[in-house]
């Protein structure tokens, strides 16, 4: 029984981070002040012709001018780097580079990232990755929140763009995980380095401090590179933020439940540190717990908790600007993709079979 009121309490502490985060509300907001600071937008794309030039043109028509565009061509099999080059070619700002191979000990992105901001000449670095679009604001209110707190990174959690039923199943776990272990706000108040949060899909560097220190050389290899570079940014005493994007950018991520699968076995235990115990331990409190308090407890705590899942995922929902019915009802069948997620995932760690975009990843 002891063990069921600590799964009662770990409820109830999830509870008390998503309300406060819902109540923090940690999202990028809008700047009344305009800047003109010369930026860098920079784009790994490998294997990207169906998706990045609805980034491009994102780029092109928003209302910030004082930049610059480059593209690297991460060797891709596709027709990217002529789709690229097409609208290079009618783009002054904008600027492809062909990369090169890859070498020994790195990963492939953080490799393309390495590649991209050695070409880069902004006082900013944006990373952003093929499959987004962004919106006006953006970056003006980005450089607002980088010279308002002296950051060193700002990374942006990406409102998610889902249009089928699979993709409805599992991407929504990436901000009920965020969301309901970690207070955002802590990433930025905190010195503690694991308070440590952030997306690659907007990682803002002070480009001085990204020269000095080479962020991407220094995880190379590390699958989860954007944690760790938040870690390393707090651990040598810099300014690091994490927000929610607050509709300023969005990202289809998948196309579909088994490439959303895919997608997410790929990191979903490095998000763990590699611990395997630590995740299923996790899943163990998350996914059976409720079923256990509703066994072994009364009917009024029973109700009681589920009371503060149905409430935990309506703040999350709120916040990361998706469907409340959808994840509300959807709920139990996502918390059984979470757990196959991570069954692929344990069994890639193990077998060494992760591959992403044709590159095998080593861990």
């Amino acid at each position: 029984m002891i063990l069921i009121y600590l799964i009662f309490f770990f409820l109830v502490l999830r509870f008390t981070v998503t309300l406060f985060n819902f109540l923090s509300n940690p999202k990028l907001t809008n700047s009344f002040r305009q800047y003109d600071d010369f930026v860098s937008i920079l784009i790994p794309a490998r294997n990207e012709e169906a998706d990045i030039q609805h980034l491009l043109h994102s780029i092109s028509i928003q209302n910030y001018q004082n930049y610059e565009v480059i593209i690297l061509d991460d060797n891709s099999t596709d027709r990217t780097f002529q789709v690229c080059q097409d609208f290079c070619d009618r783009h002054k700002r904008f600027k492809l580079l062909p990369g090169a191979h890859l070498p020994k000990g790195w990963l492939g992105k953080n490799f393309a990232c390495f590649q991209l901001a050695k070409a880069a000449q902004g006082k900013y670095l944006i990373f952003l990755d093929a499959d987004e679009t962004i919106s006006d604001g953006l970056i003006n209110n980005s450089i607002h929140r980088m010279k308002l707190n002296q950051l060193s990174l700002l990374s942006l959690f990406t409102d998610q763009i889902m249009l089928t039923w699979g993709e409805r199943l599992v991407v929504p776990l990436m901000h009920f995980v965020l969301l309901n272990l970690l207070p955002l706000r802590l990433v930025r108040l905190s010195k503690n380095s694991s308070f440590s949060a952030a997306s690659g899909q907007f990682m803002m560097f002070d480009g001085e401090h990204y020269k000095q220190n080479q962020w991407h050389e220094q995880v190379k290899h590390q699958v989860v590179e954007d944690v760790e570079i938040m870690k390393l940014i707090k651990g040598f005493g810099y300014n690091g933020e994490a927000l929610l994007a607050n509709g300023f950018i969005n990202c289809r991520m998948y196309k579909s439940f088994s490439e959303a699968v895919d997608g997410f076995s790929k990191n979903f235990l490095a998000g763990f540190n590699n611990n395997v115990f630590g995740l299923f331990l996790y899943l163990l409190l998350v996914v059976i717990g409720p079923i256990a308090i509703a066994f072994f407890l009364s009917p009024d705590l029973g109700l009681f908790a589920l009371s503060l899942i149905v409430l935990s995922r309506v703040m999350i929902s709120l916040s990361a600007r998706q469907s409340v019915w959808q994840n509300v009802l959807l709920h139990p069948l996502q918390l059984l993709c979470m757990v196959f997620i991570s069954v692929i995932a344990v069994k890639k760690h193990f077998t060494k079979t992760i591959v992403w975009k044709g590159r095998a990843i080593r861990q």
